[in-house]
């Protein structure tokens, strides 16, 4: 057996297309970051699937070919317009992209409605077997607006869970309020692992947004650390007791938790498994977001385990720890109204028991 295939055997999760959720409320600048994307010559094997092609303007002096619900740009980006049904649209796309019908894609974003809550686009990812087969969830992007985010998040809980499970936060309108320090260390308490990039009139550089899911784009190998990004969690806990004063103000904020749990000895996986599906079945719909690396004493490597809500994708088993000795289990979990000790405890129940 060739060191490749090997490879592929012990890690079927690279030869996914990583998709990014680019999701963000009415009137939060996604259209404007979408259009700038769409024109950045890096787009070149990115197909995008928009809800409207109205709402973007698409640039027609980039357009190569258009037909009635899809358009290839100049630099070989690719948009589509969900058509109904998401499932059949990334099925669709996945079958013209097998026959050479249109170009082929490396990345896939998908760009939600102004509804909130991209949860049921994440769950359709992991859960159809067909699609989730052939992409793999890279991150969620969610844009912010300078200017009205605050008055935002104090009247729409959905726009701060949007905020929680975001890999990484655009803060659009930048040009009009150059620096809101209130609202970048709020977005700093809710999620301190997602780095808040600040956008003039759209403009990303898309090298910055993707590539942000378990697997380094660059070397295509796990890099756990970064994924986990553990200490800022850390850090976080410590500066969220400076913030006391703030509890008035930022009532949904408060509700939102984030913490580690850290275990020394190897786990049995059922174990594991009857502990997800007892938090699942009895706070499912406050487990905004989990990841962790296991040390599954079933396994010979650790094991990649990532929940969006109620739904897993399945576990990646990687070839190596990547801190050499240091096996120790841990689980990065973002929830509402779930707090770290009765967690913990519970895990250690069910682990230990």
């Amino acid at each position: 057996m060739s060191e490749e295939t090997d490879q592929a055997v012990s890690d079927p999760m690279l030869d996914r297309i990583p998709v990014s959720v680019l999701t963000g409320f009415l009137g939060s600048g996604k259209t404007t970051v979408l259009n700038a994307l769409l024109k950045h010559p890096d787009m070149g094997q990115t197909a995008v699937v928009i809800n409207e092609f109205g709402e973007v303007g698409i640039d027609n002096l980039l357009v190569e070919t258009a037909s009635e619900d899809m358009v290839v740009m100049d630099s070989g980006c690719l948009c589509c317009t969900i058509r109904g049904d998401l499932i059949e649209t990334l099925r669709g796309l996945i079958r013209r992209r097998w026959r050479s019908e249109i170009p082929a894609f490396e990345r896939l974003v998908i760009e939600t409605t102004g509804l909130a809550d991209p949860a049921p686009i994440l769950h359709t990812l992991m859960t159809d077997p067909v699609i989730s087969a052939r992409y793999r969830l890279d991150g969620v992007i969610a844009t912010v607006d300078a200017a009205a985010g605050e008055a935002t998040m104090d009247a729409q809980p959905e726009a701060v869970k949007q905020a929680a499970v975001a890999d990484r936060i655009l803060l659009t309108k930048t040009d009009i309020v150059p620096h809101n320090a209130d609202l970048i260390d709020r977005l700093g308490r809710i999620n301190p692992a997602a780095p808040v990039l600040p956008v003039v009139q759209g403009k990303v550089d898309p090298a910055n947004l993707f590539g942000t899911g378990l697997y380094d784009p660059a070397t295509k190998s796990p890099d756990v650390a970064r994924w986990l990004a553990e200490e800022s969690y850390a850090e976080a806990h410590h500066h969220d007791h400076d913030h006391a004063h703030h509890h008035d103000t930022n009532r949904h904020d408060d509700r939102i938790r984030s913490f580690v749990i850290r275990h020394e000895t190897p786990i049995a996986w059922d174990k594991f498994v009857e502990w997800i599906e007892a938090l699942i079945s009895t706070h499912g719909a406050n487990l905004l977001r989990m990841k962790g690396i296991l040390n599954v004493q079933e396994a010979q490597g650790p094991v990649a385990v990532h929940g969006v809500q109620h739904v897993f994708h399945p576990p990646a088993m990687l070839a190596d720890w990547p801190d050499g000795d240091d096996r120790v289990s841990r689980l990065v979990i973002i929830a509402r109204d779930l707090n770290h000790a009765p967690v913990e405890k519970m895990f250690k129940a069910f682990v230990e028991g």
